[in-house]
């Protein structure tokens, strides 16, 4: 059992526009000691995810975070105590500890992860992240060879993986990124075939002009403006994928979802589906083999974006939702 002091992040109150620093505060408690059916994990890297920003405004897939309380989020830690059947000291696990260097969780919500080099891929692509990409975009978009496949938020963590996977599975993708550096990263680094910079050039007239056969998968991360300019370049019997709402996300004025949606539907004969990781926890190693193998292949290029202190987790969190980042974010603590 160790002793000492945790710091931990709280969420001091709940922000009604654009998220800031003032909304956190640093503050010291004790390391927590394992009850019956709980792990002590000393916490090695957060991950960082638009989602946080929308567990501040109320439940979605989890319960809201509230005001007062230690911020939710994802990490990889080292379990330090069990008191929980099939953990021992020592082992890599994946679990909501929160923004806080200690934790205790239980067992059953804490999953074992395999040690390896580097650890960040536990939380890109062998994690939330590439796991998200994998299966929203074979599992619900449903890509085949030949088909054109647009990715918005395609500099993120979940964007990069998503058009990469689509490339080797011979399509042409078009990726959607805010700035004429992540669209060259996009281009030149990544493979893909086209990229369109959201915020100098209109969407819908670059698309025409990208894809003049039609867009026949739409892997959507942002919602709003941008999701509803694919929707009217899709072609009949489309599909897809609803992964988050970026634009929705941190104070923007009057959310508003596309105009046209059920007209357009029901025409071009379309799906949407939202769709969260856990849905496909069954299909877990199936998923992770593939990944291992492209990345070993030199197929999937991982981008990560690793900052450091547990101080810093707030200010991260504000400059991913500000798109600052390319590729996975995440926070070493310590």
């Amino acid at each position: 059992m160790a002793t000492g002091i945790n710091r931990q992040i709280l969420l001091v109150e709940t922000p009604q526009g654009k998220l800031s620093a003032s909304n956190f505060k640093l503050t010291e408690g004790q390391i927590p000691t394992a009850k019956d059916g709980e792990i002590v994990v000393k916490v090695k890297l957060i991950s960082l995810d638009a989602a946080n920003r929308a567990w501040m405004q109320g439940a979605t897939y989890r319960s809201a975070v509230e005001a007062g309380t230690i911020m939710a989020g994802g990490a990889i830690a080292e379990v330090i105590e069990a008191k929980a059947p099939g953990f021992a000291a020592g082992d890599l696990v994946f679990a909501d500890t929160g923004w806080q260097e200690y934790a205790a969780v239980p067992g059953k919500a804490a999953q074992k992860v395999a040690p390896m080099e580097p650890l960040s891929h536990l939380l890109s692509v062998y994690g939330v992240a590439g796991l998200t990409a994998y299966h929203g975009l074979l599992d619900v978009g449903k890509p085949k060879a030949g088909d054109t496949v647009v990715v918005s938020a395609a500099a993120g963590s979940v964007g990069t993986i998503v058009g990469q996977i689509a490339k080797l599975k011979g399509c042409t993708v078009i990726g959607i990124a805010g700035g004429d550096e992540k669209c060259a990263l996009l281009k030149n680094e990544l493979g893909f075939d086209h990229a369109i910079n959201y915020k100098k050039e209109a969407v819908g007239k670059a698309l025409r002009a990208a894809a003049p056969k039609g867009i026949d998968v739409y892997f959507d991360n942002v919602g709003g403006d941008i999701l509803e300019a694919v929707l009217f370049g899709m072609n009949t019997f489309g599909r897809i994928a609803c992964c988050g709402a970026v634009s929705q996300y941190d104070g923007a004025p009057a959310p508003h979802g596309p105009r046209g949606i059920p007209g357009l539907i029901v025409v071009k004969r379309l799906t949407m589906q939202g769709f969260i990781l856990t849905d496909f926890n069954d299909q877990r190693e199936r998923a992770l083999a593939d990944l291992q193998a492209w990345v070993k292949a030199g197929k999937i290029k991982v981008r990560e974006d690793i900052m450091t202190g547990i101080e810093n987790t707030p200010q991260a969190l504000i400059g991913l939702l500000a798109g600052d980042n390319v590729g996975k974010r995440m926070v070493k603590v310590g």
